[in-house]
């Protein structure tokens, strides 16, 4: 899996201000400059981090789904995991 290109890290980032914007949260004292590091590093640890997820799941699950699919299960359980009800 590649790092992301950096037009779609800035999209990312552009994105994400538009949602919260539209939400009128606060982002307290972090500027776009701050966001754009967030961006940055997370998708790079996201790089070096996906073997040690891959590993994670078990073995079957592991060999029959895609790594889209993995991903798809990742952001799934992500999002539940911090909803607000």
């Amino acid at each position: 899996m590649a790092q992301l290109s950096v037009e779609n890290r800035d999209n990312i980032h552009k994105e994400f201000m538009l949602q919260t914007s539209a939400r009128f949260e606060e982002l307290g004292a972090l500027t776009k400059p701050d966001l754009k590091a967030a961006v940055d590093a997370i998708d790079e640890w996201v790089e070096n981090n996906f073997a040690s997820f891959n590993s994670a799941v078990p073995q079957m699950a592991r060999e029959a789904l895609s790594a889209k699919q993995k991903a798809q299960l990742l952001f799934m359980i992500l999002k539940k995991r911090w909803e607000v009800s």
